[in-house]
């Protein structure tokens, strides 16, 4: 039987690329492998069109034709995605033929691990064709036919690179989801979702303000926190199930604040009580797995929101909280990098899960390789 060699290499180069839960549109990170920690040459953002952005809003949930329309919009994203990766890869002064491997996420419609399924959509085929480069993905399909909840994969790539043996941390992702990673000396890595980031917050400040997020959060600090809607959110069962655990927008959506609002809530104050849920379900999920940590180390584009950072900094206290850019890595870019990572160790025959943050029973190789196409 063969056994994949862990010090193998797997190419130097990679590219990879995150469309996530925020529905904002797509990073590329080019980062190089050679040394002992990645270096990211070049990142390249490309936003979501109006239309597919709504296309793929409206997939979160079922509805007419929904089939077609998912087909379509893997075909629109995967368009996306070449110009995106081979944006970056031109600002790294590279060329497509020496990056190893494009490692793509894809775009969730929907995730129910709990019914054994998830779907992520970006035609990884037609990625490839159109980028001449070798295309890594399907990520969680592994992780959740081993059992597990095929999320979060990046607390493996945290563990590898953001670790410290003297410091015990917590990596904190504030994407549309909040998920985070404690990195604890001598203690095993644990990670899982902490509940909505951006997701809500994003969603209410467009319905009431037409703008699609809340630039440093001015809106919500503008309002007040409402005490009785923060409790009613705050009860909900998610926060309180033992990790693992992953969610989305299956879960947190604007259905799901309606339910908790008794209709007659100022709009600004919704939106300073959405803050404040994210600030307070973090905070006690930092409590619950790692109350000794030091410190926590913000990524994702929540990592911009300044009202978020100083509300989590103030609940947070003595913790210093700070954000990647201290160990290097501009937060926006942990999360297409970890998938660039992801991609490098499925080449190299490697196992990307942590079974213990998944919920697997025993670590997977994850992914499947889309080859590019040969040159006629």
């Amino acid at each position: 039987m063969h056994r994949a060699d862990p010090d193998a290499p797997a190419g130097r180069y990679f590219a990879g690329l995150m469309s996530g839960t925020s529905v904002d549109g797509v990073d590329a990170v080019v980062a190089d492998f050679a040394e002992a920690r990645p270096r990211v040459l070049a990142m390249h953002h490309v936003p979501f069109p109006p239309d597919l952005r709504r296309t793929l809003l409206a997939l979160a949930s079922s509805g007419d034709g929904e089939i077609d329309r998912a087909g379509e919009a893997a075909l629109a994203l995967a368009n996306l995605y070449a110009r995106a990766s081979l944006a970056a890869i031109a600002e790294a002064g590279l060329e497509a033929r020496a990056i190893s491997a494009i490692g793509c996420h894809g775009q969730t419609i929907r995730h129910r691990p709990q019914r054994g399924y998830t779907v992520q959509i970006g035609d990884p085929a037609a990625l490839a064709e159109r980028a001449g480069i070798p295309v890594v993905a399907d990520f969680r399909s592994a992780d959740l036919a081993a059992g597990g909840q095929g999320a979060p994969l990046a607390p493996g790539f945290h563990a590898a690179f953001l670790a410290d043996p003297a410091i015990d941390r917590v990596v904190l992702n504030l994407g549309g989801i909040a998920n985070l990673t404690r990195l604890s000396p001598g203690k095993p890595v644990i990670g899982f979702d902490c509940g909505p980031a951006n997701i809500l917050l994003d969603a209410w400040v467009e319905q009431h303000q037409g703008v699609p997020y809340d630039r440093d959060g001015t809106w919500a600090e503008s309002g007040q926190p409402i005490a009785a809607l923060l409790a009613r959110m705050l009860a909900d069962p998610f926060f309180l199930l033992p990790p693992p655990k992953s969610t989305g927008r299956e879960l947190f959506n604007l259905n799901w604040l309606a339910q908790h609002l008794r209709g007659d809530e100022p709009a600004v104050d919704v939106q300073a009580s959405l803050l404040a849920l994210t600030v307070e379900s973090v905070s006690v999920a930092i409590e619950s797995v790692c109350n000794g940590c030091r410190e926590v180390i913000v990524c994702g584009g929540g990592a911009r929101n300044r009202a978020l950072l100083a509300g989590l900094s103030r609940r947070c206290a003595p913790r210093e909280v700070t954000t990647s850019d201290a160990l290097g890595i501009a937060p926006e870019a942990i999360e297409p990098l970890a998938f660039a990572w992801l991609a490098r160790e499925r080449l190299a025959g490697r196992p990307g899960n942590l079974p213990q943050v998944t919920g697997a029973r025993g670590p997977r190789v994850l992914g499947a390789i889309y080859p590019a196409p040969r040159a006629a």
